[in-house]
């Protein structure tokens, strides 16, 4: 069976996360700059990768190795061509992670920005067992009781994300840091421009957390 997000064309979903009345492409851009400053770690994986939004943020000294994660080639395809300073150390993984998750190789710190809510809880449990990162940092969307896809002229293209999308709880996910050894260290929200907003949850790893 083909994953939907393998019929949603990158510029498409660029151009529906960029709307003015969308903002998510320019909030997770935000984000992800301040999730690369949060540890000194020298290996980052970035799941949900896309077409690289946000690896602007990265200079080219400040990682040994970005492993950029997605379940779409055609996305991954463009990060060489976007981003050729990172050449040297960008790593493309291009998986369905609800199939591999125990396969990921270690990294010391862990992105997962708008992509829980495609693989749930108990794979992304899996991931951090995988990965066994120093730094988890989180970023998901708000549960508000709309739809999940905000409304624009792009609607339509992301229906088929219906079948394998889950709200994501963020106390919830604070919960499942803290079961696998993590202090949580940052609960932050970010409105967006259409009333939504994203949660961004991190954990230290610390082994004193485990309940």
């Amino acid at each position: 069976m083909i994953d939907p997000w393998n019929d949603i064309p990158l510029e498409i979903y660029e151009s529906h996360m960029s709307l003015e009345k969308v903002g998510q492409l320019q909030a997770l851009c935000g984000i992800m700059k301040e999730q690369f400053e949060v540890t000194c770690a020298d290996t980052v994986m970035i799941l949900g990768a896309a077409g690289g939004n946000g690896l602007e943020n990265i200079p080219p000294e400040r990682f040994e190795k970005v492993y950029c994660v997605d379940i779409n080639q055609s996305y991954l395809d463009r990060i060489p061509e976007r981003y050729p300073q990172l050449e040297d150390v960008t790593e493309l993984i291009c998986t369905d992670l609800r199939i591999s998750a125990d396969t990921l190789l270690g990294a010391g710190l862990l992105i997962a920005d708008l992509i829980i809510e495609y693989i749930g809880y108990d794979c992304f449990e899996s991931v951090v067992k995988a990965v066994h990162p120093e730094y988890v940092s989180c970023a998901v969307q708000a549960d508000t009781g709309e739809g999940f896809v905000s409304e624009s002229p792009y609607l339509h293209h992301f229906d088929g994300l219906e079948s394998i999308h889950c709200s994501i709880d963020s106390a919830k996910l604070e919960k499942l840091l803290s079961s696998l050894g993590y202090r949580c260290v940052k609960n932050k929200v970010y409105p967006l421009p259409n009333g939504k907003s994203l949660v961004r949850v991190d954990g230290i790893f610390d082994e004193k957390t485990f309940i």
